[in-house]
C-alpha cells in the first residue's frame, strides 16, 4: 500500500506542475507583453503555442510510451518540460518565448496520460475510485492556485519566475522517477513496429489547426475571417483523414478502436461535454464578477477558491464511497445533477447580487465537480486492458482539454452574441419620446447639476442611459449562457445508464 502511494505522489508531481502552467502565464500577459514590446495579439500566442503542442502530444502519448518505453518517455517529458521552462524566463524575444513554450507543450502533454494510466495500473480495480481521487484533486487545484501564483510571482518578484520555480520541481521530479517507476512487463516486452507517419502528420496538423480555431475564433469574428475559415477546412479534412488513416493502418498511433468499449465511449462523451459547461461557467464567473460587479482580482479570486475547496473535499470522499461499494453511476447523476443546479442559480444572477449570493452557487458547483470527475473517470476504464490503458488515458485527457476549450470559445461567443441581441432589444424601448426616458433624464440632469463631472449637461443623460442599457444587456447575457450551460449538462444525465459493469474478477494484487 505505501509503494502504491509513493507511486502516486511521484506520477503526480509533474502532472501538477504542468496543469498548473496552462494557466500561470495568464495574469502575467500584460508584463510580458510590456518586457517583449509585443502587441495583444502576437502576445496571446504565449498561450496558443502551448495549448497547440499540448493537445497533439496528448492523443499519441501512449504510443509514445510504447515505442520509447514508459519510464524513459515520461523522463524525456519531465526534462524537456523543465528545459524549456528556463528557456521560456530567459527568453529576449517574443519569438523566442513562443518556440519555448511550444517545446514546453510537447514536453507537458504526455504528462497527464501517464500519470493517469500509471496510478490505475498500480492500484487494484476496486480502489481505482482512490486512485482517481488523488489525481483529480491535483487536477482541479492546479488551474485554480495558477493564476493565485502567477499573479503573486509577478507582483512581488518578476514575470521570468513563473518558469524558473518548475526547475526545483522538475529535478525532484526527475530523482522520483528514477529509482520508483518501473516499466510493466507487457511494455518491456512490446515489439517495436513501423511508425504511423500518415496519422501523425494529419493528427497534428488537425489538432493544431482546430486548437488555433477555438482560440481566436471569437477575436477574429469566426468565420467573417478569411484565416479562421481556412484553419477550420484544414482542421476538418485533416481530422476526417486522420479518423481514415487510423482505421486502416495496423499499427496506429492512436487506437480509435479503443471506443469498441460502450463505457468508456460514454465516458469520452460526459467527459468533452462536462469540462464544456465546466470551463464555460468558469470563464464567465470571473469576467462578470469583474466587469459587471466592480470586483478586484483579489475579490473574484474569493469568489473562485470555495468552489475548489468545495471540490478538494468531496473527491476523497467519492473515492472511499466507492470503494465501498456505491456505484459511480450513482455518484455521476448526483454530480451532474448539482453541476447543472449550480448554474441554473447562476442564470438568477443579477446586478445587486451579494457576495454569498455569487458564491453559494460556485460552491455546489465544486461538490459537483467533486462528484463528476472521480466516479467518472472509474467508470470509464473499467473494462480497459492494462495494454490499452496508455492509449485509453491520452483519447481521454484528450477530449477533456478540448471539452474546456470548446466551453471557453462556445461561452465568449454567446455572451458575445446575446449581449448584442439584449441590446437591440433594450435599446428599442429607451427612446426620447417614452414617458420613463423624459422623467429618467429630467432625474439626471438635475442630478448632473448638484455634482462636479466631466460630463456635459447635454450629453450627460444619454451616456448615463446608455451605460446602463449596456450594463443590463450584459447581465441578461451571462444568465442566458448559464441558463444554457445547465440544460447542456442536465441533458448529461441518461449517458449515465450506459455504462456497463466490471467484467470478471478483480485482481486485487494487480499492481505495478
Amino acid at each position: 500500500m505505501t509503494s502504491r502511494w509513493v507511486v502516486a505522489i511521484t506520477v503526480m508531481l509533474p502532472t501538477f506542475m504542468e496543469i498548473m502552467d496552462t494557466s500561470v502565464v495568464n495574469v502575467s500577459l500584460p508584463h510580458i507583453q510590456g518586457s517583449l514590446n509585443a502587441g495583444l495579439d502576437e502576445v496571446t500566442w504565449v498561450l496558443t503555442s502551448y495549448l497547440v503542442s499540448n493537445a497533439v502530444i496528448i492523443p499519441i502519448s501512449g504510443w509514445l510510451s510504447g515505442l520509447f518505453g514508459r519510464k524513459r518517455y515520461l523522463l524525456f517529458s519531465v526534462c524537456l518540460f523543465v528545459g524549456s521552462s528556463i528557456l521560456c524566463g530567459a527568453a529576449t524575444s517574443l519569438n523566442v518565448l513562443i518556440i519555448a513554450r511550444s517545446l514546453q507543450g510537447i514536453g507537458g502533454g504526455g504528462l497527464q496520460p501517464l500519470s493517469q494510466a500509471i496510478l490505475l495500473e498500480s492500484f487494484p480495480q476496486e480502489e481505482h475510485g482512490v486512485a482517481m481521487a488523488f489525481f483529480g484533486m491535483g487536477v482541479v487545484m492546479a488551474p485554480i492556485l495558477g493564476p493565485v501564483v502567477g499573479g503573486w510571482i509577478t507582483d512581488h518578484w518578476n514575470w521570468r519566475w513563473i518558469f524558473y520555480i518548475n526547475f526545483p520541481m522538475g529535478i525532484l521530479a526527475v530523482i522520483l522517477i528514477t529509482f520508483l517507476i518501473q516499466d510493466p512487463p507487457y511494455i518491456r516486452q512490446k515489439r517495436r513496429h513501423r511508425i504511423d507517419r500518415w496519422g501523425l502528420l494529419f493528427l497534428t496538423v488537425g489538432l493544431g489547426s482546430l486548437q488555433i480555431v477555438l482560440d481566436k475564433g471569437q477575436r477574429d469574428d469566426w468565420f467573417q475571417s478569411h484565416f479562421i475559415v481556412v484553419m477550420t477546412i484544414v482542421a476538418a479534412t485533416s481530422l476526417m483523414a486522420f479518423i481514415l488513416v487510423e482505421f486502416r493502418t495496423r499499427n496506429p498511433v492512436v487506437n480509435l478502436r479503443v471506443f469498441r468499449h460502450r463505457s468508456f465511449t460514454a465516458g469520452c462523451v460526459i467527459m468533452f461535454s462536462g469540462f464544456l459547461g465546466l470551463f464555460g461557467t468558469l470563464i464567465l464567473l470571473p469576467l462578470y464578477t469583474q466587469n459587471l460587479m466592480g470586483y478586484t482580482a483579489t475579490l473574484a479570486g474569493f469568489v473562485l477558491g470555495p468552489g475548489g475547496f468545495a471540490a478538494f473535499l468531496i473527491m476523497p470522499l467519492a473515492g472511499i464511497l466507492m470503494k465501498k461499494g456505491v456505484s459511480p453511476r450513482i455518484l455521476l447523476a448526483i454530480g451532474l445533477s448539482l453541476m447543472a443546479w449550480a448554474m441554473w442559480l447562476m442564470s438568477g444572477f443579477n446586478l445587486k447580487a451579494g457576495f454569498m449570493v455569487i458564491s453559494i452557487p460556485r460552491v455546489v458547483l465544486g461538490f459537483g465537480l467533486g462528484l463528476f470527475f472521480v466516479p467518472l473517470s472509474a467508470a470509464t476504464f473499467v473494462n480497459i486492458e492494462k495494454e490499452e490503458m496508455g492509449n485509453a488515458s491520452g483519447v481521454f485527457n484528450l477530449l477533456r482539454n478540448l471539452g474546456g476549450s470548446f466551453g471557453v470559445a462556445v461561452s465568449a461567443t454567446l455572451l458575445a452574441r446575446r449581449t448584442q441581441v439584449h441590446q437591440t432589444f433594450l435599446a428599442e424601448h429607451a427612446t426620447p419620446f417614452g414617458r420613463a426616458f423624459k422623467e429618467h433624464t429630467h432625474q439626471l440632469n438635475g442630478w448632473l447639476g448638484t455634482h462636479d463631472t466631466p460630463l456635459t449637461f447635454e450629453r450627460g443623460p444619454l451616456a448615463i442611459i446608455y451605460q446602463e442599457v449596456q450594463r443590463q444587456a450584459t447581465m441578461l447575457a451571462f444568465n442566458d449562457c448559464f441558463w444554457i450551460l445547465a440544460w447542456f449538462v442536465a441533458l448529461l444525465l441518461p449517458l449515465t445508464l450506459i455504462f456497463r459493469k466490471p467484467e470478471g474478477k478483480i485482481d486485487t494484487d494487480a499492481v505495478l
